[in-house]
């Protein structure tokens, strides 16, 4: 057993070096960060940067050691790494030992910056060319991926965001992020190892705005007529309202054939004082007024069916009609929806494959509620096996850990147990929301799912809904009707 547990060892840490040799920069924070990682010198970043042990493990990472604070802290490449010569591998580690309720755990990924710029001086504003990794706050959930890439017509540098990435898992384990940049305008991203997401880059299916703008744009001199008509519909103009319609009728009237139930108290107030209510001692009727007993239901009327003045209820007047409308009818001078008409767009560029700027240094600039959030294992690299065999060496292991960890607690937490079950619940709609099918509806889901979070009470609620909007979904791609969908979404979440 000894000598098996000796080879696995041995292999895992020739992989390990082998793994580093084929890194173009790896950091696994193993000795302390303080000289090669800079933190920054503005006066906004003060939460504090600890070298720490990940909880549990004698792993070390960088720590997010403050609660409500900004951080910035930046890592300069000895050289700038080119993204467009083959495969790129971005992957790192992120433990959130507190959970994520609001903020950030992502890298960005910094272009050479302009002439006089230091790390001391790295903020929200230091140009990047990649952003990727996990944020959380309100209705976002997601693992970002970012690109900065410059349009060679305006010399503009635009936010391209990755449309519908994966969620961030809702636990506290030790996840690993992987984004993997293909020759072909690939790009894969992985949570654990496992694909979450393949996109293009140049598609416009994909990225939010797309790389490639449209060849045309509306014209923006372009004016709407006077007379152009939009109304689809219009009242009919010939209609006449009938004679029998009465506005004026109520909605209800009284039920004049309804009976006073039988037995029913008319003598009886609903209401008695308290027999067993005491005056206080204290209590002076000069300054206090005359005191008076408390009321309680009047025990009389709890066999009845009921007490006091007996009213006819109401009931819905068959002669309602309410106000009166013409019907609609088809507009004969309808034009349809107006637009401006398109023109070539003065941006537009061909594109084979995308810009990247080089990457000159790794910041992680962020603004967090929560601390306890750890960085590890940081690695660029140029291809997917290195990145597979640090994954498999450095982080398989400690999640391994703390899964048993974390299954040993909830059976020994006993009824507390159905935690665990809420959270794989809520695990699955993550997923069932992150289905491009309900990207419309994402946003709202993700708020559902929140809420749900915080009040267990409304879990079922909350899957019968999404169960609800997406099978209805369904019938919207058969039959048409996008207004049933969002509707019942809203209903219900204002109704929780």
């Amino acid at each position: 057993m000894k000598m098996k547990l000796c080879l696995l060892f041995l292999i895992g840490l020739i992989a390990l070096v082998y793994a580093n040799d084929n890194a173009i920069f790896y950091e696994s924070f193993d000795e302390s960060f303080e000289g090669s990682w800079i933190t920054s010198e503005k006066e906004e970043y003060s939460g504090e940067w600890k070298h720490s042990k990940s909880e549990g493990h004698d792993d070390y990472g960088l720590l997010v050691s403050e609660k409500a604070r900004k951080y910035a802290i930046v890592k300069e490449l000895e050289k700038p790494v080119v993204l467009k010569d083959g495969t790129i591998v971005l992957q790192f580690e992120v433990r959130l030992q507190n959970g994520l309720e609001c903020g950030g755990a992502y890298l960005k990924y910094l272009r050479p910056q302009e002439a006089g710029w230091t790390a001391k001086g790295f903020d929200n504003e230091s140009p990047y060319s990649i952003m990727f990794g996990p944020d959380k706050c309100g209705a976002t959930n997601k693992v970002h991926f970012i690109l900065k890439h410059k349009n060679p017509k305006s010399g503009e540098y635009v936010e391209h965001h990755l449309k519908f990435p994966p969620s961030v898992p809702s636990d506290k384990l030790t996840h690993v992020y992987t984004a993997i940049l293909k020759p072909d305008n690939e790009i894969r991203i992985l949570v654990d190892g496992e694909e979450k997401k393949k996109a293009n880059f140049l598609s416009s299916e994909d990225f939010e705005p797309a790389l490639i703008p449209s060849k045309t744009i509306p014209d923006p001199d372009d004016k709407k007529p006077e007379d152009w008509d939009e109304r689809a519909k219009i009242p009919d103009p010939e209609a006449k309202k009938p004679e029998d319609w009465d506005e004026e009728a109520p909605m209800e009237i009284l039920d004049e054939e309804a009976e006073m139930p039988e037995g029913w108290l008319e003598d009886e107030p609903e209401e008695v004082d308290d027999p067993e209510a005491v005056k206080p001692e204290d209590w002076d009727d000069e300054e206090d007024g005359e005191w008076e007993a408390p009321k309680i239901d009047n025990p009389k009327c709890e066999a009845a069916p009921g007490c006091g003045e007996w009213r006819r209820p109401l009931k819905r007047n068959p002669a309602y009609k309410g106000k009166w409308s013409a019907p609609l009818i088809d507009n004969p001078a309808y034009k349809g929806i107006w637009k401006p008409q398109e023109i070539p767009n003065p941006d537009y560029f061909e594109l084979d494959t995308p810009n990247f700027e080089p990457i000159a240094a790794i910041g992680i600039e962020i603004w967090t509620m929560q601390d306890g959030i750890l960085f590890d294992n940081i690695l660029i690299a140029s291809d997917e096996k290195t990145a597979e065999s640090i994954r498999d060496t450095t982080w398989k292991p400690k999640f391994k850990v703390e899964e048993e960890k974390q299954k040993a607690e909830e059976q020994a937490a006993g009824s507390d147990g159905l935690k665990g079950i809420q959270k794989t619940v809520f695990d699955v709609l993550y997923k069932i929301a992150d289905l491009p099918l309900l990207g419309e509806y994402k946003t709202k889901i993700y708020e559902l799912i929140e809420k749900a979070e915080t009040q267990p009470n409304i879990t079922i609620g909350v899957i019968v809904s999404i169960v609800v909007v997406f099978f209805s979904l369904l019938l919207k791609l058969l039959f048409g009707g996008k207004k049933a969908v969002s509707t019942r979404l809203s209903l219900f979440y204002e109704y929780i």
